[in-house]
């Protein structure tokens, strides 16, 4: 007897070992989304089990990924995830392909391999252009108004792309993805308002805190409570940095802490690999900005412990520690060089500051 569990979602406690390890292997390997609760080493045992699996299910080969995004496994993020987008290709599944995609971009981007990002955001826009918004959804799942994580990753992809780099200017750039839900419209809005308001151009920075706006209400309408708190904490931050262009330090600061306090408390979406720009580390980067250094290590250490070996955040906490004449300095420009072992040569320039810093 056969049976193909392609679609379904599974949660398996005591997953890690023995029988229920047993059991989640045997839904995996039929296709189904499988989620196992597990602490510590276990967690990542079992993840690193289930991606090899069920070579011909995408979103199984996708899941341990979540995993490995939330401990800042990068490259086995990244072979995971070119796994689940092969299969989801040759299963002619795009919404599970674009998805894919979202985690890859993710962790290239942490990496320091910016190139291989480019190439999967072109790939991923060459997807959109032959799939329509309404057929992004996962698996053989209905496709939610809105567009589902098809439509999320083509918001998120190339906001990411820009933001992680600190390219403002190319954040103002990015347009829209057509006929999705407002909540992931605003992901472009938050990318587009961060850029400006950090280039400078606060009236544009200002114009999108209102699409931002427009997007809560929308959101709030439609009773997606969580969606709609991401979106105030993206509207907040926006908010945040047009005040502290013009000066407000204490009130930029003030409200980037509310916006981090919030994040802080609300869980991970199993459709995204992270916030756009976590709003911890976007305080920490003000808090920098501010010369406010031994508050700025602090936030950036507490970022950390929710987004682990991020490349902003860790070359913050090493630049802060840095200026500081701490000793930490060295531990986390070494963390960063051991993440971005794999990366472009020459790459950012942090990466270059980083590798100056080895022989110190």
């Amino acid at each position: 007897m056969s049976f193909d569990f392609t679609g379904k979602r599974v949660l398996v406690a005591g997953g890690s070992r023995g029988i229920g390890r047993a059991i989640a292997l045997n839904f995996a390997a039929t296709g189904a989304a499988v989620g196992v609760c597990a602490r510590g080493s276990a967690a990542l045992e079992a993840a690193r089990a289930y991606a090899k699996i069920a070579p011909d299910a995408p979103h199984a080969l996708h899941m341990p990924s979540h995993t490995f995004t939330r401990l800042g496994y990068w490259d086995e993020s990244i072979e995971s995830n070119n796994n689940a987008a092969a299969a989801a290709r040759k299963a002619k599944s795009p919404g599970d392909e674009l998805h894919a995609y979202d985690y890859l971009t993710y962790a290239y981007l942490q990496s320091g391999r910016d190139n291989d990002a480019r190439r999967i955001m072109e790939t991923a826009a060459g997807v959109a252009k032959n799939t329509p918004v309404t057929t992004m959804g996962q698996g053989n799942l209905p496709t939610p108004p809105g567009g589902g994580v098809g439509a999320y990753a083509l918001a998120a992809i190339p906001a990411r792309y820009a933001l992680e780099r600190g390219q403002w200017s190319e954040a103002t750039t990015l347009v829209e993805v057509p006929g999705a839900a407002p909540n992931i419209q605003a992901m472009t809005f938050f990318a587009r308002g961060l850029g400006y308001a950090r280039s400078g151009d606060l009236a544009k920075a200002r114009a999108e805190v209102a699409r931002l706006d427009a997007a809560l209400q929308a959101t709030t309408a439609a009773k997606l409570a969580y969606e709609a708190e991401q979106v105030d904490i993206q509207k907040r931050a926006v908010a945040a940095w047009i005040q502290f262009a013009e000066g407000n330090q204490d009130a930029a600061l003030a409200t980037m802490q509310e916006a981090a306090a919030l994040q802080d408390k609300t869980e991970k979406s199993a459709v995204s690999p992270g916030p756009i720009a976590p709003a911890r580390e976007l305080y920490a980067e003000m808090l920098l900005e501010a010369k406010k250094l031994p508050e700025a290590l602090a936030a950036f250490e507490a970022s950390a412990r929710q987004e682990p070996r991020r490349f902003r955040g860790v070359y913050g906490a090493a630049k802060t520690a840095k200026l500081l004449n701490d000793p930490r300095a060295a531990k986390y420009f070494a963390e960063l060089r051991d993440i971005t072992a794999k990366a472009d040569m020459p790459g950012r320039p942090e990466l270059a500051e980083a590798r100056s810093n080895s022989a110190r």
